[in-house]
């Protein structure tokens, strides 16, 4: 109950041992480096677990899938442009890069890049939403790993922080109302094209990731800052 109750509290990330003091850090302890490389494998592989479920696309994909149908770029380079808008929106927010960051890019893109070959590839629909639920808890508990060594956060991860302390909301609050944002505003850009709105990218999946994502990350922030406080 304890653990829960934080989760659904939690306004900041907790510094550990550790956690680096600055995100700046090129040098960081060789603990901090190697929770870093973990979270973010553990992020790239719940991301090919939503991949491979086949229950319905992320929040950012529906809305690069959005601005691709209004604009006819390609996918890759509507979630380009995406990635750039997010980050410039960081300065406002006196957001900081660091090395995860950069690492955030080439190790979940990799981790995808080669894991979606040995995942299963699920054909009942229960076993899809279960593949979902699954990969979302493994986004939030990786989240919670490379977020902690305080090494620098992604684009999506740096604007749920930075939004997170000029409102002083909850991280599961402020994550889950920019997920569903990025839902609501790709699916706009769909309207014109229903059948592939509904057909193929918005599923039951991407409202699972939208709303419980959210709750992940901070469940997985909490569970990672306790367990490294009693060891």
């Amino acid at each position: 109950m304890k653990l829960l109750r934080e989760t659904f509290t939690v306004k900041e990330i907790p510094k550990t041992s550790w956690s680096s003091e600055d995100s700046y850090n090129i040098k960081p302890k060789p603990t901090t480096f190697i929770l870093l490389v973990f979270g973010l494998f553990l992020f790239g592989l719940g991301e090919s677990l939503l991949i491979t479920s086949g229950a319905g696309v992320g929040p950012y994909t529906v809305l690069a899938q959005g601005i691709s149908n209004l604009t006819d770029w390609s996918l890759g380079f509507s979630t380009f442009v995406i990635s750039i808008f997010v980050l410039l929106l960081w300065i406002p927010l006196k957001q900081k890069p660091g090395m995860g960051t950069i690492l955030n890019a080439f190790i979940i893109a990799l981790t995808i890049e080669f894991s979606v070959f040995y995942l299963p590839y699920p054909q009942t629909y229960f076993l899809q939403v279960f593949q979902v639920v699954i990969g979302v808890l493994i986004i939030g508990l990786g989240s919670g790993f490379y977020l902690i060594c305080n090494l620098g956060a992604g684009p999506r991860d740096g604007l749920m922080i930075g939004l997170q302390k000029a409102t002083n909301m909850r991280i599961y609050s402020i994550r889950t109302i920019i997920e569903i944002s990025v839902v609501v505003i790709g699916s706009i850009c769909l309207l014109n094209n229903i059948d592939k709105l509904l057909g193929e990218v918005v599923g039951l999946g991407t409202m699972i990731f939208a709303l419980g994502i959210g709750p992940s990350v901070a469940l997985g922030i909490s569970l990672v800052g306790r367990l490294s406080k009693e060891t």
